[in-house]
């Protein structure tokens, strides 16, 4: 039997944010069987904490979502560096987590019941047709502000700039873009609101990959300018009654992103254990 936790991600509440499943010591399971688990839970994504493989990290994490397995994302990052803290798994330099995946190795900053992610896995995508991504949203093309693009801070997204009631106003439209991402941005405030639309997933409540992306986005669009560090705050999720919060920072040098960090809590919902495998 594997025993498990399910933890709600960027909230400091039970039952809103994102839900992760964190299953414990499953270095033997198959592909399959992981791919089975998660499509079990049925969350977002389901992380696999297993021994690393490379010197430097603190444990591995394999995350899986219903349908597929991911390289990088934030909130089982997030989740599984507080999850391995909190359960004794790992026991020193607690404050700063070395987190393996698929995407290469993540600094998770730990400080209670939080955990700030960093990524320097900057890359800047293709701008996107307007037309294509406002019907992505479910939007008229005259909704869409400046220019949509695609940006990656570990995993990328498209990112499509409408307005607060737009973003409440959108919808999925499958089969047009793989993680559309509509949001408003306050330049005064620098606040966010934010929904992301995932292909096999469906609508996101909290999503860290998009918040470092994001982060990238910004700072090419010319939406936050000057070398240094620059916050933004991103609600998300209200849309499905799974209201998170998740705290960003992009710094700038040489008028460029060079590093994106997410910072948000996880609260524990449950823990168990799993009483049949998959064959």
């Amino acid at each position: 039997m594997l025993s498990f936790e399910i933890i709600d991600v960027f909230t400091d509440r039970a039952y809103a944010g994102n839900q992760l499943a964190v299953v414990y010591d499953g270095q033997d399971l198959t592909d399959g069987q992981m791919q089975a688990i998660a499509q079990e839970f049925g969350y977002s994504e389901t992380s696999f904490i297993l021994p690393p493989t490379v010197d430097g990290a603190d444990y591995r994490a394999r995350i899986f979502t219903p349908a597929e397995e991911l390289p990088f994302a934030g909130h089982p990052t997030i989740g599984s560096a507080l999850a391995v803290v909190r359960s004794g798994r790992v026991t020193e330099n607690t404050d700063n987590v070395v987190q393996e995946c698929a995407a290469g190795l993540m600094q998770v900053a730990v400080d209670g019941d939080t955990a700030k992610l960093t990524s320097t896995a900057i890359s800047v995508g293709d701008l996107l047709d307007p037309a294509l991504a406002a019907a992505a949203c479910n939007l008229d093309p005259s909704r869409v502000i400046g220019r949509p693009q695609n940006t990656s801070a570990g995993l990328d997204h498209n990112f499509v700039r409408v307005s607060d009631s737009d973003v409440t106003a959108a919808a999925d439209v499958p089969g047009l873009m793989y993680k559309v991402y509509p949001f408003s941005f306050d330049p005064e405030t620098n606040a966010v609101r934010a929904r992301l639309f995932h292909e096999g997933v469906g609508e996101d409540p909290a999503t860290g990959s998009a918040a470092v992306a994001l982060g990238v986005y910004l700072v090419e669009q010319g939406l936050i300018t000057g070398d240094g560090t620059h916050a933004y705050e991103i609600s998300q999720g209200a849309e499905i009654d799974r209201p998170s919060k998740l705290y960003g920072e992009v710094v700038v040098s040489g008028g460029k992103a060079v590093s994106a960090s997410v910072t948000g809590s996880a609260v524990q919902v449950a823990r168990g254990e799993l009483v049949a495998l998959p064959d």
